[in-house]
Formats: structure tokens, C-alpha cells, sequence
């Protein structure tokens, strides 16, 4: 019997695909890219056609012998890396590392790690698609020349070790240009008025909408009392009464931008973490006497697409679980969003019958939550839409016009099992049943209040990490694979800081943005990067040579380099000095941004080389010996709340401590965010009281 040899990337994926091929198969690792551009240098001969030069990773040799060896036993080897340009590259880059002939029949494609999956892709190998292949060159080539020309300029100038980024620096652009609208940002003043008015069974509010005809626009308290006064003089009566049918369509299947979007706001988990536990769900997880199976799709695409085969197991799934009625009249079809790689489907459960509840036993706690919400978000987007029971009421007094609305849910639909969230806090409509059956045109409405409200325009909210992946998809600014990686990298680099989940231009970002688009406006331009990212598609396409993309961009690009060298003199960031005197050496101590956020250091450095936390004070008083509680940071970056008298005194609390203990027993309370307020909650189990956050505090 022949011999073949296949190829993945993960030992993870090699120990879930062996399970479902003959002993005639021998599944090995190649542990991602076995070739890069070297570290040490640029790696790229721009005199002679941009060619790459490619050399073995540090420290894979004795990996690359064994594939070596490996393949020459083998009949013949199957390529199986991720079915994307990058996986694509380390099939290519493994066929040059083993002597391979790249027109073989050699590279196999899955979307999904199960048993017919698996099979059916062996069967079926294809040659190398060349132009993916061109296409991940070309981004790692533009990468490395952005890299290696405009990071030592930046060392020179401003201070070393900072880098830039093709995609990276356009990201801290983003959360630097939002930084300035919230600075520049003057609020305008401006009042509604909602009006009570009793009704069968409770009352409702209809909130003022228009005089004459026109929208009202009340701006301030004169303008109010003045629209106070007519409408206590006026008598209100019904003017219109419209009840209609409202539907409501499910959501489509998760994208990964809309996974990271989603997973972050309802299981608050970060874009990386959601793509790690992605990752091992895709992989292959042991599911006892099922064995090790790969319970989702591929988790890096842009495509709403799903399998025909999927869709028949999602219809027949929700009519026997929940009836025919919860399944639309049609098979789902949701169109994609701009070009997207239609090769691939959406994020979903490789089988809809594995319902999280049956593999519940088998996951960690936060791989079940991230495969329930990839399953109920798939089942919901194959289900029938949602119908409401809406109720429209306008209200007149005179000139002016009120109105009311109110919905209830007349058949669940899709929302049986996922309602999808959004960034905006919800708006609460009245109850139907105030408005429904005791309204009539012409009927005379007795006011319980007028209620009026003074309100300030706010600014633009900041990013958190989700809506910041949302903006990079709506603006075309890298791919599915990057957006993850690239949040990452400017928290890491100290570009930005994450306060209160949010992204908060640091300082040193703020001077390194400025720079760049003083000098080099192309690269931290939305519009232009974007651009680059269609001609990257169209090298994918087979449209356009890589090489002449990458000239037409170094070309200006090291014209502009050369300028901003002899232009850029050096620039200064001035630490900032604190109030704490180094107890070595008796100088005043700077802040400085680490890794894990500010700390203390010395300004004597190197001759003295003491450093410590810089102690954040949030305004309250240790539970436990009274004296100030203090920001604190574990040893993978997350914030808690200690006692500044540590290791005195040992208290500690994940959640915010409140300024007061609880009314009800005296414990200890902490802080709590929900979609719709904050509120103090109680941490003992057996009082548990609860207090909203008044909006002073």
C-alpha cells in the first residue's frame, strides 16, 4: 500500500486528523511557517525586483530533517496549512523547504475538521494557487519595508525601540483622531419632553415630537417653559391610532470580525481570546466516545455563505426541535458585505445536532460559552423572523403633536434561541397592553405629568476593542486574520492603553501619529490603505503582478523617507515627573509606561535602577485595615484592586470596591456594569443587595 504524508500546521489539528484517516496516512506538524524573511535584516533586495529573501526559522532545524525525512518515505505528500493566503504560503514555502514539485497535485483544503471533511479533501488535491501565494508575499514584503525603513526613523528621532506599521499605525490613527473629536467636542444643550397619560390598567408616555407640522428642537429652559405653559392649557386627544405587523429578520451566521464583535460584548472576551478559543474549537477537541472532533468551521473569513448540506441539518434540527413554523418558508441566503473570499462559509458548529448542552462535559468553561454562542447564532440565523404587535399613538394639544409606541412579541421566531446585541444601550418602548383596545380617535386623555428633561450632546464615544475591529471592517483596513493581532500589537508597543475598556491614545502614540502625518500622510491614511488592500485582492485574483504593486509603493515612499530624515529633528518625550522621591537616591521619581501600564522609575538611571508600581488611588478606603485601596495589575495585565499596605494587608477584589460598605448587612460592595446602568452589588451570597450608581458618583 502506498504511503502519504500529510502536512498541517498544528500538532493540535495533526492529533484531530489522524483519527479519520487509514494507518496508511501519517499526519505531522509543521508548526506554522518554517520560512520567513530573516529578523536581523530587511530581507528584501529592492534593487533587484523586490525579490524576498527567504531563509529556515531559527531553531525549526531539527523539525524540517524530520519532514525531510518523513516525505522521503512517503509515496506522496499532501499540503493541508490553513485554507487562506497565509496558509497557502506555507504550503509553498514547504515545497521549496522538501524538494517538492509545486505542480503536483499536492495541496488539500478543508473548512472543517470532520470525518467526511477529511476524507473528501485527501481525495481531491489541487496544485498550488500561485496567485494567494503572490498576494500574502506581496503584504509581507509591504509590511517589511514599511517596518525596516520607517521604524529605525523613528528611533533616531523620537525613541528606540518604537515601531510602525502598514495596518497598525492607521489603527492608532483611528483611536487618535477619535481622542481629538472627544477633546475638541463642545456639547449644545437641548430638552424633551415626555408626557404620563392614564390608560386602561396603568398609564403610557408619549414623548413630543413636532408643532405646525415641523420637528421640535427645544435648546433651552426658556424655550421649554414657554412649550410648558401652552401644553398645560391645551386638552389632549387621540389623533391617530395605527397597530401593524412588524417583522423582524435573524441576524447571519458569524463573520470573524462579527465573532470578536459579538463575543466581546456578550461574553466580554478580547478579539484575541476569541480567536484562541476559536482556534482550539476548530482544531479538535476529544468528545469522549465520539473522539477528537473539530467542532466549528474555519474562523478567519469575511464570508456569511453556508454549506447546503449544513442548511438541511439546521431545517431538519429546528422543525423537530421547535416545528415546522420556526422554519422559514425558504433556505436562508445572506449576501456578503463587499469582496469577500465566497471559497470560505461563515463561522459555524460543524454539525448543528451537537448542541452545546451535549458537549458541555468535554469544554472548558470558556470554550462551551464561545461554542454556544457560535451554535445559537447559527440555528437562530436558519429560523423564521420574529413578528411583533406594534401600536402607534399620536397624541394632539393644539399645535403640537405627542406620540407613543408600543410592541410585544406575537411569535418568537429565531429569537427562541439568540437575540443578537448591539454597541447602543437598548430603548425600552411602553407596554402594549397600556395602548392596545382603549384608544379611540377624538378620546379625551387625562395627563398624569408633564416631564421635561434638559440633556447635553455627548462626544463620540471612544473605541472599545469591538467597535474598533467594526470600524477596520467598515473602512476596508486589513482582513479577518489581522484585526486581532493588530490590537494587540499597538497595547503592546505602548501606543495605546486600555482604561475602563476602552483604547486611549498614550502620549508616545499621540507624538508618533503626529509625525506621520506630518512626513508620511499615505501611511496612516485610511483611504489609501484601504486601496492597498483591493490591489492585494486583485494579485489574489490574478489581476495584477505583486512585484510591480510593491514598486509603485516603495517608489514615493522612499523618496518621501529620504526627506523626512534630513526634515525631523529629534524629538524629545519628556517623562513626567511625580511627587515620589526615590528612597535610594532622594530624586523625584518620573512615570514611565511598561508593559503592564505606568509604573515609578528613577530618573538616575543607569547608576540607580530603582523602579516600582505607581500606586493609583481610586478614592477608597480598605474594608479590611482602612487604609487606601490602589490599583494593582497581575501578572498577565489585568487590573484588580489591593490595599496599599500590601503584604500587610492581603485584601484584594477583581470588581471596583464601592465608597461604602452595604446598608443591609455592612459587607462589602463592588461595582457592576451592565448594557443598561452601573450598580453597587453586595458579595455576600447570602444578602446580595443591590443599588444603582447615581449618575454624580
Amino acid at each position: 500500500m502506498s504511503k502519504t504524508l500529510v502536512i498541517v500546521e498544528s500538532p493540535a489539528k495533526a492529533k484531530s486528523i489522524s483519527k479519520f484517516l487509514s494507518k496508511n496516512y501519517t499526519v505531522k506538524a509543521s508548526m506554522g511557517h518554517l520560512r520567513d524573511l530573516p529578523k536581523s535584516q530587511i530581507g528584501v533586495d529592492v534593487d533587484h525586483n523586490y525579490e524576498p529573501k527567504y531563509i529556515a526559522i531559527r531553531g525549526r532545524g531539527d523539525l524540517v530533517k524530520e519532514l525531510k525525512a518523513a516525505a522521503k518515505t512517503a509515496d506522496r505528500v499532501l499540503l493541508a496549512s490553513d485554507p487562506d493566503r497565509e496558509g497557502e504560503a506555507i504550503a509553498w514555502h514547504l515545497t521549496h523547504l522538501l524538494g517538492l514539485n509545486p505542480e503536483e497535485l499536492s495541496r488539500i483544503e478543508f473548512h472543517e475538521i470532520t470525518k467526511p471533511t477529511i476524507q473528501n479533501a485527501v481525495k481531491n488535491p489541487r496544485k498550488l494557487d500561485i496567485h494567494l501565494v503572490d498576494a500574502q508575499q506581496a503584504r509581507r514584503v509591504l509590511d517589511r519595508l514599511v517596518g525596516y525603513k520607517l521604524s529605525p526613523l523613528l528611533w533616531r528621532k523620537v525613541k528606540k525601540g518604537l515601531s510602525a506599521g502598514r495596518v497598525q499605525s492607521v489603527a492608532v490613527r483611528m483611536i487618535c483622531d477619535r481622542e481629538e473629536e472627544i477633546r475638541n467636542f463642545e456639547p449644545e444643550e437641548y430638552w424633551t419632553l415626555d408626557a404620563d397619560f392614564l390608560c386602561r390598567g396603568g398609564s403610557f408616555v408619549a414623548k413630543l415630537l413636532h408643532k405646525q407640522g415641523k420637528k421640535m428642537t427645544i435648546s433651552s429652559r426658556e424655550q421649554m417653559e414657554e412649550v410648558l405653559q401652552e401644553l398645560r392649557a391645551a386638552a389632549f386627544t387621540v389623533g391617530e391610532v395605527k397597530t401593524k405587523e412588524k417583522r423582524k429578520q435573524p441576524a447571519p451566521p458569524f463573520t470573524t470580525s462579527s465573532l470578536q464583535q459579538e463575543a466581546y460584548r456578550k461574553l466580554n472576551f478580547t478579539p484575541k481570546k476569541t480567536m484562541m478559543l476559536a482556534q482550539q474549537l476548530y482544531e479538535g477537541l476529544d468528545l469522549g466516545k465520539t473522539g477528537t472532533v473539530g467542532l466549528i468551521s474555519y474562523m478567519r473569513t469575511d464570508s456569511v455563505r453556508i454549506a447546503d448540506t449544513a442548511q438541511e441539518e439546521a431545517k431538519g434540527f429546528i422543525i423537530e426541535t421547535y416545528g415546522e413554523t420556526y422554519y422559514p418558508e425558504e433556505p436562508r441566503k445572506f449576501a456578503s458585505k463587499g469582496r469577500t473570499q465566497e471559497a470560505h462559509e461563515a463561522i459555524r458548529p460543524t454539525s448543528a445536532l451537537r448542541t452545546p448542552e451535549s458537549v458541555k462535559g468535554f469544554l472548558g468553561r470558556e470554550q462551551f460559552k464561545l461554542y454556544r454562542l457560535i451554535w445559537d447564532r447559527f440555528v437562530a440565523s436558519q429560523m423564521s423572523a420574529a413578528v411583533y404587535d406594534t401600536i402607534t399613538v399620536d397624541v394632539l394639544a393644539g399645535d403640537y403633536l405627542l406620540r407613543a409606541n408600543a410592541s410585544a412579541v406575537k411569535f418568537p421566531g429565531y429569537l427562541t434561541v439568540y437575540e443578537e446585541s448591539t454597541d447602543e444601550p437598548e430603548k425600552l418602548d411602553n407596554e402594549e397592553n397600556c395602548l392596545k383596545g382603549d384608544l379611540a380617535i377624538g378620546q379625551k386623555l387625562q395627563l398624569r405629568q408633564l416631564q421635561e428633561k434638559q440633556h447635553f450632546t455627548e462626544p463620540p464615544a471612544r473605541f472599545t476593542e469591538a467597535t474598533l475591529v467594526r470600524k477596520m471592517e467598515e473602512e476596508g483596513i486589513g482582513r479577518p486574520s489581522t484585526y486581532a493581532p493588530t490590537i494587540e500589537t499597538i497595547q503592546t508597543r505602548g501606543y495605546v492603553a486600555k482604561e475602563d475598556k476602552k483604547l486611549v491614545p498614550t502620549e508616545l502614540g499621540e507624538i508618533v501619529i503626529n509625525l506621520l502625518k506630518e512626513h508620511f500622510p499615505d501611511i496612516v491614511d485610511q483611504e489609501f490603505t484601504a486601496n492597498m488592500e483591493e490591489k492585494l485582492d486583485d494579485i489574489e485574483d490574478g489581476k495584477s503582478d505583486w512585484k510591480k504593486i510593491v514598486g509603485e509603493f516603495y517608489g514615493p515612499f522612499a523618496e518621501t523617507l529620504d526627506k523626512a530624515e534630513q526634515k525631523i529633528g529629534k524629538i524629545k518625550v519628556e517623562d513626567e515627573v511625580s511627587d515620589e522621591v526615590c528612597e535610594l537616591c532622594g530624586r523625584n521619581m518620573v512615570i514611565k509606561m511598561g508593559r503592564f501600564g505606568k509604573f515609578l522609575a528613577c530618573p538616575g538611571f543607569p547608576d540607580c535602577r530603582n523602579a516600582r508600581p505607581l500606586l493609583e488611588e481610586i478614592g477608597v478606603n480598605c474594608p479590611k485595615c482602612g487604609e487606601k485601596l490602589v490599583v494593582r495589575r497581575s501578572k498577565k495585565g489585568r487590573k484588580f484592586y489591593g490595599c496599599s499596605k500590601y503584604p500587610d494587608c492581603d485584601f484584594i477584589s477583581w470588581e471596583k470596591p464601592a465608597p461604602h460598605p452595604c446598608p443591609e448587612c455592612g459587607g462589602v460592595m463592588t461595582e457592576k456594569s451592565t448594557r443598561k446602568n452601573k450598580k453597587y452589588v453586595c458579595t455576600n451570597h447570602d444578602c446580595r443587595f443591590t443599588e444603582e450608581i447615581k449618575e454624580t458618583e
